[in-house]
């Protein structure tokens, strides 16, 4: 299984005036680990368009366990959890990196859609993503 770890350092605008991460600030995290976690693969969200897939997420989660502060350095722990007829499904942790402490879980849910928001099979009509998507689970 294919794990890419990002880190992102906290920023004072990310933060409320006590120094916490405002909530939404993760969901954004979520994207930076998946779009580092596509380049690994050589790919990324512009090279998938051109292709012809677009990924609108049509599901997101996210459990917080502790609260990242202002200046943290961050990990964003991304792996790919699903690949399943017209969906993907990404897992991540956001992980305190100087004592790994695990502050936030969370998924998104992904669908495959053509460039008319109709759902791909991406297994039959791209079979050459689907196979290096496929590779990173296993």
């Amino acid at each position: 299984m294919l794990m890419q770890d990002t880190t992102v350092q906290v920023r004072y605008a990310e933060t409320d005036q006590m120094g916490i991460v405002y909530h939404a600030n993760y969901f954004i995290w979520f994207e930076v680990g998946r779009t580092e976690w596509f380049r690994r693969l050589n790919q990324n969200y512009k090279s998938l368009e051109e292709q012809g897939v677009i990924l609108p997420v049509i599901d997101v989660q996210c459990q917080y366990k502790k609260p990242a502060l202002y200046d943290d350095k961050l990990i964003i722990r991304t792996h790919l959890h699903e690949l399943k007829g017209v969906r993907l499904i990404f897992h991540y942790e956001i992980i305190r990196e100087k004592d790994e402490e695990l502050l936030a879980r969370g998924k998104t849910v992904h669908a495959f859609v053509d460039k008319d928001k109709k759902p791909v099979r991406l297994k039959k009509e791209f079979p050459q993503l689907w196979d290096v998507l496929h590779s990173a689970l296993e």
